[in-house]
């Protein structure tokens, strides 16, 4: 088992890439906290983990607000005694064309995806640096990458995940803490407009050379690696597993 005995805090875990990772970790032997913005879908997973032999909780917590994120951490903290390896994968969508996107559409989302993140990574990364130890994994996109129509909010927030890797890569090596982020290909339940809608799903496959849809289990073995012994050497990098979709 590749995570024995580690404790991981996985935001967005109630469903979709989230899910799935949850359980991947616990199955290579992680205690999974589960973290999701509606308790009844964490606890859903972590009862998923518990009855197939793992270890997890769920926990419900809106990582746009600082308050929930601490008192989220304090209670993995105090179940567990510590957290080795951040996923900060919730996520929102708002989408809207940029000259008719409102203020709020934009805030929420930046505030999920980006505030978010950065709130997840101040809550637990203090016993990180205690221990000299530690996993974070950020969720990007292609978005962030390519930039993308109508969701000017999403693609900017996900091209701030970029920055604040690589800045917490650089700022934390000396604590033997690694950073990475994720862009995923489309395989969540956000993107279910893009693969079902006639108007986008054509134009949108068009763009992967694989020819296909991502399943959240084709994901999730790159999450395992990134908190693993296994990339004790990698850290600041962007790993896109979109089908191909971001090859220039």
């Amino acid at each position: 088992m590749q995570l024995k005995d580690r404790v991981a805090f996985v935001t967005g875990g109630g469903q979709g890439i989230g899910a799935s990772v949850a359980k991947a970790y616990a199955r290579e032997g992680a205690k999974v906290a589960v973290i999701d913005l509606t308790l009844d879908s964490a606890a859903q997973v972590a009862k998923e983990i518990a009855d197939a032999g793992g270890e997890a909780m769920g926990v419900a917590c809106d990582v746009a607000d600082r308050d929930q994120v601490e008192m989220a951490a304090a209670q993995v903290n105090a179940a567990w005694g510590r957290i080795d390896i951040l996923v900060n994968n919730a996520g929102i969508t708002r989408t809207a064309m940029l000259h008719k996107m409102t203020a709020e559409q934009w805030q929420q989302v930046i505030g999920v995806h980006l505030t978010g993140a950065f709130n997840c990574l101040q809550a637990v990364v203090g016993g990180m640096i205690e221990r000299k130890s530690g996993r974070i994994i950020f969720v990007t996109s292609t978005a962030g990458v390519l930039g993308t129509i109508g969701q000017i909010n999403y693609s900017a927030a996900k091209a701030g995940i970029l920055g604040m890797t690589k800045s917490t890569a650089k700022e934390l090596a000396r604590y033997n803490i690694t950073a990475n982020a994720i862009a995923p290909g489309a395989a969540t339940p956000m993107t279910e407009v893009i693969r079902t809608d006639e108007r986008f799903k054509d134009k949108y496959l068009d763009r992967i050379p694989l020819g296909r849809w991502a399943e959240p289990e084709e994901i999730t073995p790159v999450f395992v690696f990134f908190a693993s012994d296994a990339s004790s050497y990698v850290t600041g990098q962007i790993l896109a597993a979109d089908g191909g979709m971001t090859i220039y």
